[in-house]
């Protein structure tokens, strides 16, 4: 696929929004950055919720691509998720269709199959095909997003990467985290990837860096023509020695979610 000119970024005041915004345009993009708060020093942003259709058509216009991070990125009461992560995902998407945007990135996460067991030390790492299991309303809201995709490339031809995103900071700041960090500028790679990939239909990937102590195939993605070039290993020492390594048939022993499973952070109310 050629290069998308033109590329709406949702969610582009939040946490991976804010990095994106500084790490995409090197790579030709023009951004059209949305968000439902302004963005900082971004006048010509434009502000406007999921839950505004006309204002999403309006968006859409006239871009190539669509990088949809928008949404509530921990857990929430299931309204809140319901309508920002679940209908607000199914308005873009109509938005999309209507308005001839052949290519979505979606935002996925980890935690579409938070419940699944991470992998041991010897062991092959967790396939993209392994069944969702969500570990809170907020997975189970990219379990949707991911078969929403599907549905709208068999319906109506719109492609989608679904990228499984783990964590995306400057640097690790968990143990956990040691294994399913996307440092910045891999994200960047990842995302460029998904982009301009040659045809995808609806593909999902992981979304990781390549750490040492990686739990995920990051085969899809390196498909599409991903090539991270960071691993977390370098924080390491650092992260253990000041937090320990996780305790024996804990949440973030046992299961890719972590603490999600069983103590998410949630949004204030």
């Amino acid at each position: 696929m050629t290069a998308p000119r033109t590329v709406l970024l949702t969610g582009a005041a939040g946490g991976v929004g804010t990095l994106m915004r500084e790490l995409l345009p090197p790579y030709g993009y023009e951004l059209r950055l949305l968000d439902a708060v302004p963005v900082p020093e971004a006048p010509e942003a434009i502000v406007a919720d999921l839950a505004d259709r006309a204002a999403l058509r309006e968006a859409v216009r006239g871009v190539d691509a669509i990088v949809h991070l928008a949404g509530i990125s921990v857990e929430a009461d299931f309204e809140k998720i319901m309508a920002a992560n679940i209908a607000g995902t199914h308005h873009l998407y109509e938005a999309a269709r209507e308005e001839g945007v052949r290519r979505v990135v979606f935002a996925s996460s980890n935690h579409a199959v938070g419940f699944a067991r991470r992998p041991r030390e010897g062991e092959p790492p967790l396939p993209v095909d392994v069944p969702h299991r969500p570990d809170t309303f907020y997975g189970l809201s990219k379990c949707f997003g991911e078969d929403l995709a599907q549905l709208y490339w068999d319906l109506y031809g719109v492609e989608t990467v679904s990228l499984r995103i783990g964590s995306c900071f400057p640097e690790p700041t968990s143990v956990r985290m040691l294994s399913i960090w996307l440092s910045p500028a891999d994200c960047a790679r990842l995302l460029h990837a998904a982009l301009t990939a040659g045809e995808v239909a609806h593909t999902v990937a992981y979304g990781s860096s390549a750490n040492t102590r990686a739990w995920w195939d990051l085969s899809s993605a390196r498909t599409l023509g991903y090539a991270p070039e960071d691993d977390s290993e370098v924080y390491a020492e650092k992260v253990i020695a000041e937090q320990g390594l996780p305790a024996e048939g804990s949440a973030d022993d046992l299961y890719v979610g972590g603490r999600f499973c069983t103590d998410p952070p949630r949004r204030p109310h």
